[in-house]
């Protein structure tokens, strides 16, 4: 059993905050360290119970596919994708022309948020927005309205402790969603296991195809680029308002500055990526009911359109909502796409979930501990690599882990 500690050490912790949720407030603090990375501390000694539980649901000890039960029979499995149902493989969009320009991409996540709200299917949103007073970084929000939920779109690619303060939302007793990361998904999904009101109240987990999580100072950098100070930020704004839209930051001082998509994300290696997401076996939400993603060929985009998603359901409840979305009138079908789309759409996707394997075992190999992952198909698809491939990525795993640039330095707190 791991503690607290070793998780972070390990570099196995996104940053949830589902610990803090489950221990208590009094006995882990959630701190950004100097890394810019949002970590658990715990300030009092955590009972063998408490710290069993975090073990069975920390999206950095055990990582799961979707539930078989979940998955209806007309899905196709897919050994890159996993199960999706091919009637929902489309690119889409928010029918609403604002919620459309405004969310990432097509403004599918928001959409489907605000059509739960407005059906009543839901009585809760859960999902992350800028922190309103310090718009740089990001916090957990719950919204209870269609306008609420409106006004977190866009995607947050920073540090966001979606679960830290999951304890008060099981307790109103009122049926929710979850809007988050593929990671956040599947820790729900397992909290559902142990937890008999996440397992009632929980109704919808939707997500987007994730390039990882950064680091805060991937952020703080922009503002050094403009010789901006944080505290003197009103907006920031990673994209959004057009597709994919710029990187906004506006200053309290009336200033204004902007960062095309290409110059924020065009050189993978400054992403700042958090070193589990360079592990992730499932950065596409395998454990979520609808999955949305951009849908650029190649990966990236060539200009600014007016905002389109690839989206699909895996189960049952998603399939019902993404049809439920359409007839409504939420969602707008453009046309129907093939898996292989998807590969087009996202192949760094693609590349990851062939080297995970690989990389686990070169971890393992280095000494370090690695999660427990089950029905994402890693071993199945390492196999279908050259030998070569596999032994690149493991050797340079292993490079990594002994040089500590896999694992984390102990978490403390800055400013």
């Amino acid at each position: 059993m791991l503690s607290i500690d070793d998780i972070v050490a390990g570099g196995l912790c996104i940053g949830c905050g589902l610990c803090k949720s489950i221990a208590g407030a009094e006995r882990i603090r959630m701190v950004m360290t100097p890394e810019g990375r949002e970590r658990p501390v715990a300030v009092e000694p955590l009972s063998r119970e408490v710290l069993a539980t975090i073990n069975a649901v920390c999206p950095g000890t055990q990582i799961e596919g979707a539930d078989p039960k979940a998955i209806p029979d007309d899905a196709e499995t897919d050994l890159i994708w996993g199960p999706v149902i091919p009637s929902t493989l489309t690119i889409a969009h928010a029918s609403d022309p604002v919620v459309r320009h405004r969310g990432a991409a097509g403004g599918v996540l928001t959409a489907l948020g605000q059509y739960l709200l407005r059906s009543g299917e839901v009585e809760l949103v859960l999902h992350v927005k800028a922190r309103p007073d310090a718009p740089v970084r990001s916090v957990a929000t719950v919204s209870e309205t269609p306008e609420a939920v409106l006004d977190a779109a866009t995607s947050r690619y920073g540090p966001a402790a979606v679960f830290e303060d999951l304890e008060s939302v099981l307790a109103r007793g009122r049926p929710f969603a979850v809007i988050a990361k593929p990671c956040d998904i599947g820790a729900m999904r397992r909290m559902a296991e142990v937890d008999k009101r996440a397992r009632e109240l929980l109704r919808y987990g939707l997500t987007l195809a994730c390039g990882g999580a950064s680091d805060l100072i991937k952020s703080l950098d922009v503002l050094k680029r403009f010789h901006v100070v944080e505290k003197d930020v009103s907006l920031f704004r990673y994209r959004g308002y057009g597709n994919p839209g710029p990187t906004r930051v506006e200053t309290t001082g009336g200033r204004s500055f902007e960062l095309s998509y290409e110059d924020m994300w065009g050189n993978e290696s400054g992403w700042r990526i958090q070193p589990r997401c360079k592990i992730c076996p499932d950065a596409i939400g395998e454990a979520a009911d609808v999955v949305s993603s951009d849908c650029w060929p190649g990966g990236a985009p060539e200009g600014e359109d007016d905002g389109f998603n690839a989206v699909f359901a895996r189960t049952r409840a998603g399939v019902s909502l993404f049809e439920r979305a359409v007839t409504s009138g939420a969602l707008t079908v453009v046309r129907s796409i093939g898996i292989r789309d998807m590969d087009l759409f996202q192949p760094h996707q693609v590349r990851k979930k062939r080297a995970v394997w690989a990389r686990l075992q070169g971890m393992r190999e280095a000494g370090m501990v690695v999660p427990a992952v089950e029905r994402l198909r890693i071993a199945d698809l390492a196999a279908t690599n050259e030998e070569s491939e596999n032994e690149r990525e493991k050797h340079g795993a292993v490079t990594r882990a002994r040089a500590g640039r896999l694992g984390e330095p102990p978490a403390v707190a800055v400013g």
